[in-house]
């Protein structure tokens, strides 16, 4: 798979046969996602063509909202890594700036599909909108590509359980602490992925130790305290294979720690009734429960006896949810993540947030995503 930042870096027209392409945020690279890919990938092999998706960073809504835009299901290495692994030849990240939100309908069909990509087959949704003002449709780009010689598809709705798949109802899902759901939307859990770094290490000092994995500062899609799967580092063996990581239960806070003060976000997990010299290793975190939202506690001491009421309701939580899903009151499904399954008859995915007897009523959960725009 190629990535290509910016338009500039595209190799000229003499040595491209052209393509079949895409073009969209692919947030969260849901079943929907997947779906045209999948619809791409048969036009590939059709033409003998490259597939290839045109993506934005940051973006649009990002540029023009700012931290008011919708928080981000998939940081762009992890978006690229999940294109490339459902079929993607070619990635093109063009830089959302001044300069291509000031192209015209037309100069963007120009520069980009025809100069850039020389497009044989595109396909986007029916209600795609392009150009400075958004004035570009589906409508225009059948008409131009009818005049340059390439064709023009519309993408298919794609629905689970007679539910449109979106980024949008993904956000609404994993807000309401509803991960099962979320799940099977992505195709995957949700899943944190970053490498462990040194922080204050105040854990340490009341016997809770965390790893640290910074965010970005942009808005969270989850925030508060969860009960989670962790996927502890790769070991070697003797004869220089690898055994693939194992899964141990644990406890993540992920936010700005209002209590303690932070500059930037931060996931904080630390792993029940174990501890692991973790720095510097790459750990896969995937929240399973929702405990609480993210508090501002009156003193340090407040805050002590609430992570530890908090660890004894994840230790609670992992067996009993275990047993739930295997007596067969829930469903439980095998969703992949990566080439790693999640061992969910061990990591069950709550449905809902644990219920107020086990989850601290008092608790501020924090406002869900206001976004309405699905894609």
């Amino acid at each position: 798979m190629e990535l290509i930042r910016g338009l500039h870096n595209l190799p000229p027209q003499g040595a491209s046969r052209g393509c079949v392409a895409t073009i969209g945020n692919f947030d969260g690279v849901h079943l929907g996602h997947q779906a045209i890919l999948e619809q791409l990938k048969a036009l590939s092999q059709a033409l003998a063509l490259p597939l290839t998706v045109v993506i934005f960073e940051p973006q649009p809504r990002e540029y023009f909202a700012g931290d008011q835009a919708p928080p981000r299901l998939t940081r762009l290495r992890d978006k690229v890594a999940l294109l490339a692994a459902y079929g993607a030849d070619r990635i093109l990240c063009l830089p959302f700036n001044d300069a291509l939100r000031s192209l015209t309908a037309r100069q963007f069909i120009e520069r980009v599909l025809i100069d850039g990509l020389r497009v044989r087959h595109l396909v986007v949704g029916d209600d795609f909108r392009f150009g400075c003002d958004r004035a570009g449709d589906f409508t225009l780009l059948q008409a131009v590509g009818r005049e340059r010689g390439f064709a023009v598809e519309h993408t298919r709705t794609f629905t689970l359980d007679d539910e449109r798949v979106s980024s949008t109802r993904v956000r609404t899902l994993l807000a309401s602490g509803n991960f099962f759901q979320a799940a099977r939307m992505l195709g995957r859990p949700y899943a944190y992925k970053g490498r462990v770094v040194r922080d204050r290490q105040l854990g340490r000092t009341i016997g809770v130790p965390t790893a640290n994995i910074p965010l970005t500062r942009r808005p969270l899609a989850l925030r508060g305290v969860f009960a989670c799967a962790v996927r502890l580092p790769d070991s070697k063996r003797d004869k220089g294979e690898w055994n693939p990581g194992e899964w141990a239960r644990g406890v993540a806070n992920i936010g700005w720690r209002p209590t303690v003060g932070a500059e930037r976000p931060m996931l904080e997990v630390h792993l029940l009734d174990r501890e692991l010299d973790l720095y510097g290793q790459s750990l896969t975190v995937v929240p399973c429960a929702r405990l609480r939202g993210e508090i501002k506690f009156d003193d340090f001491n407040a805050l002590v006896a609430q992570i530890h009421r908090d660890l004894d309701n994840a230790r609670r939580y992992f067996p009993r949810a275990a047993e739930t899903a295997a007596s067969g009151r829930v469903a439980c499904e095998a969703i992949g993540l990566d080439a790693v399954t999640l061992p969910q008859a061990e990591f069950p995915l709550a449905s809902a947030p644990l219920p107020p007897e086990t989850s601290n009523a008092g608790a501020h959960a924090g406002p869900a995503s206001s976004d309405t725009q699905d894609d």
